[in-house]
């Protein structure tokens, strides 16, 4: 690697470092306060990029688009991983007695999995595309999901942090660079 390919990545690092800082404010934020994203953020960034640079930009069509290919992105690659890992874990439990149970299990699994983004890109929906999420899934308290999406998010990503503060005191020579 050259110092360029080096430079990139530290850069990048140091942005996903502060995309993800800002995720776990807004996440205290929204449990301290007890908020409701109003924007999906990917339209509040594409906001700001417009404004700041005074391009002429049609926000309210490009900004579902572009938000909904990144948000199917991210769900593509994110079942993807979930696959891979339940598929290792089938394997290695799975016993010709357990493997009914284990199937069972893991379809309840992936259906909770599946649902979830739905209820998630609920929020960021124009009001009228809200109403059909709404209609089809019933009337959830999705204020009440919203909610522990970010607490179950910030507690692990406290944990997270906890542990590799704990693994870096418990392993300092091999972080320390000559």
């Amino acid at each position: 690697m050259d110092t360029d390919d080096v430079d990139e990545s530290k850069k990048l690092k140091e942005e996903v470092r502060q995309a993800t800082d800002m995720k776990i404010f807004m996440a205290t934020i929204n449990i301290v306060f007890d908020c409701v994203g109003k924007t999906d953020p990917v339209i509040r960034g594409i906001e700001i990029t417009v404004n700041y640079l005074g391009i002429q930009f049609d926000l309210k069509i490009w900004s579902q688009h572009i938000s909904f290919i990144l948000v199917g992105i991210i769900i593509v690659t994110s079942i993807r991983g979930l696959l891979i890992t339940l598929t290792k874990f089938f394997y290695a439990i799975s016993s010709s007695k357990s493997s009914n149970v284990i199937v069972l299990v893991l379809a309840q699994i992936m259906g909770m999995y599946f649902v979830s983004p739905v209820l998630l890109m609920r929020m960021s929906m124009p009001l009228e595309y809200r109403s059909i999420v709404t209609e089809v899934l019933g009337e959830l308290q999705f204020n009440f999901y919203h909610r522990w999406f970010d607490v179950i998010f910030l507690v692990r990503a406290l944990s997270s942090i906890l542990f590799l503060y704990l693994a870096h005191k418990q392993a300092p020579e091999k972080h320390m660079t000559p």
